[in-house]
């Protein structure tokens, strides 16, 4: 049996011993081992690496499986994977290092260091500071102009920011939670203007150093060519495993674009259980200002599985981090996700407890319940298979959403005007253009800026066709409603064909198209 008696009998003693440090052993290890094994066989996992801090002191670093599908090549504990928007601490961290120095403070208007930013009213320009960049309270809806960053695209970071005024917001300012992207790369930008280096440079150059961070790099660009042991993304797609392939998010910059292995996040967990002092004995930031960086900026209601599931009463988002309660801790950490890869960072300060997951496949509760699986045993808490039924309700909910995939069902067809009528181009006021053209009887659509993003339309019903994409793992079909004015296109919106399978950070919906006379 995976759960034996004597881990009853620790499980009670930890009880007991609430403020003392529940020491891993090595049949505890195993137990961890053995749910990573596990996990990989049931969700299809090619590759994926661990780290382990207790007490403060690095337990495990370890990778199973393999880097690419289908290829020879292990995981090691030093394989690079993209951690995603696991890099929003680090500049969260490069912030708070130049507020020490006095070279800004977390209340100052963003307007302060970068005058060129601007959002979509004067007044919240003029309001917002930099605590709320970091903080996702600036009312920018979720993932809100995340095409300007993903996929990949040629926009630069002044075009970037060019865009961010014509982006409306969904709440007022500090008001409601709303995870946004930009609000990062924002920040990252304010941490090269400040510093009078780039963001890739400081999180190389300030931080890593000090950690003992020696094979990570804030850009998957930033890789030396003839270092090869990076991992690569893999989606199951109709039940098959595919590769995917791309370069961690380095457009998404301060965001999430830092690639990294378990042995480097190891020395950042113990940095962060310790207050700030890293490995090597440096104080990377004081103390108060590492709490400060954990403190809640914005609260979210828990869900009631979460409160069944793990006793959590509180849950919000702090600096860069998310902050909740777990069985009567203070858990802190951050989820990261590629189309292809997922990675978790999580914590129990108190304890001196953390660990980091870095997977080649973005089967995210697969990391969860691993992450689950090692506090259990870390903590003495109540014995349950987690990753069992982790993919249980996985495995239900997966063949719920992908049993009802498609367009819906249309019983009173309309029919379409004649395809030239769809033509031209539309242009999104942050976006740019995005062109449609009819090649051979078919309709076929290009957002100009973004490599990826090249489709074809077939008729759904009336003015509105459906969009697949010819990179099918993007899993992002969506439709298009065309707005017509005297038979020719006036404008046109976009939304999710499937949109509990698509990624947020495909904000279709938010494009507002609008048609671009001839000749302009």
């Amino acid at each position: 049996m995976k759960k034996a008696f004597w881990r009853k009998v620790c499980c009670a003693t930890a009880m007991l011993m609430s403020n003392s440090v529940f020491a891993l052993t090595a049949p505890q290890l195993a137990e961890v081992e053995k749910s990573v094994q596990q996990a990989m066989d049931d969700f299809s996992i090619p590759g994926l690496a661990i780290g382990i801090v207790n007490d403060g002191k690095v337990v495990l670093t370890k990778g199973y499986g393999v880097r690419q599908f289908g290829k020879k090549g292990l995981v090691d504990q030093h394989t690079l994977f993209g951690i995603a928007s696991n890099s929003k601490a680090f500049t969260a961290t490069a912030l708070a290092m130049l507020v020490e120095e006095g070279k800004l403070n977390w209340g100052d208007p963003v307007i302060k260091h970068l005058p060129e930013f601007k959002l979509y009213d004067q007044q919240l320009t003029e309001q917002i500071t930099i605590r709320d960049l970091v903080s996702h309270r600036s009312g920018l809806a979720l993932g809100a102009g995340d095409l300007m960053i993903w996929p990949n695209t040629d926009k630069s970071v002044e075009d970037i920011l060019a865009g961010l005024k014509h982006i409306k917001p969904v709440a007022a300012l500090r008001t409601e939670y709303h995870y946004n992207n930009l609000m990062f790369v924002v920040a990252g930008e304010i941490v090269a203007k400040v510093s009078n280096m780039s963001w890739q440079d400081f999180i190389e150059k300030r931080i890593f150093p000090q950690v003992g961070i020696d094979n990570s790099y804030a850009g998957f660009s930033r890789i030396g060519n003839t270092n090869n042991n990076f991992a690569t993304g893999t989606i199951k797609y109709n039940g098959q495993l595919e590769e995917f392939v791309g370069d961690y998010l380095e457009d998404f910059r301060g965001a999430g674009a830092i690639a990294s292995n378990v042995t480097d996040m190891a020395k950042w967990l113990q940095t962060q259980v310790n207050a700030g002092k890293t490995p090597l004995g440096k104080q990377l930031i004081d103390p108060n200002m590492h709490q400060y960086l954990w403190h809640p900026q914005i609260m979210r209601i828990p869900k009631e599985s979460d409160r069944e599931a793990f006793k959590q009463d509180f849950k919000g988002y702090a600096l860069g981090w998310a902050v909740e309660s777990y069985f009567g801790y203070k858990r802190v950490g951050h989820m990261g996700g590629i189309l292809g890869m997922g990675s978790q960072v999580a914590m129990i300060p108190e304890k001196g407890l953390g660990v980091v997951i870095l997977s080649n496949q973005h089967a995210y509760p697969a990391i969860k319940a691993i992450t689950n699986e090692v506090f259990e045993q870390a903590l003495g808490l109540e014995p349950q298979d987690w990753v069992a039924q982790s993919y249980q309700n996985y495995k239900q909910q997966r063949e719920a959403l992908y049993n009802n995939l498609g367009p819906e069902k249309v019983t009173n067809k309309h029919a379409s005007l004649p395809l030239s009528h769809y033509t031209g181009t539309l242009r999104s006021p942050w976006y740019g253009d995005v062109i449609v053209e009819e090649i051979a009887g078919q309709l076929h659509i290009d957002f100009t800026h973004t490599k990826l993003l090249k489709g074809t339309l077939s008729h759904h019903n009336g003015n509105t066709f459906v969009i697949k994409w010819h990179e099918k793992l993007l899993e992002a079909d969506s439709y298009i409603h065309f707005t017509m004015h005297e038979q020719q296109v006036n404008s046109a919106d976009l939304e999710w064909v499937n949109p509990d399978i698509t990624d947020f950070s495909f904000d279709f919906h938010n494009l507002g198209l609008v048609a671009v006379p001839q000749g302009q």
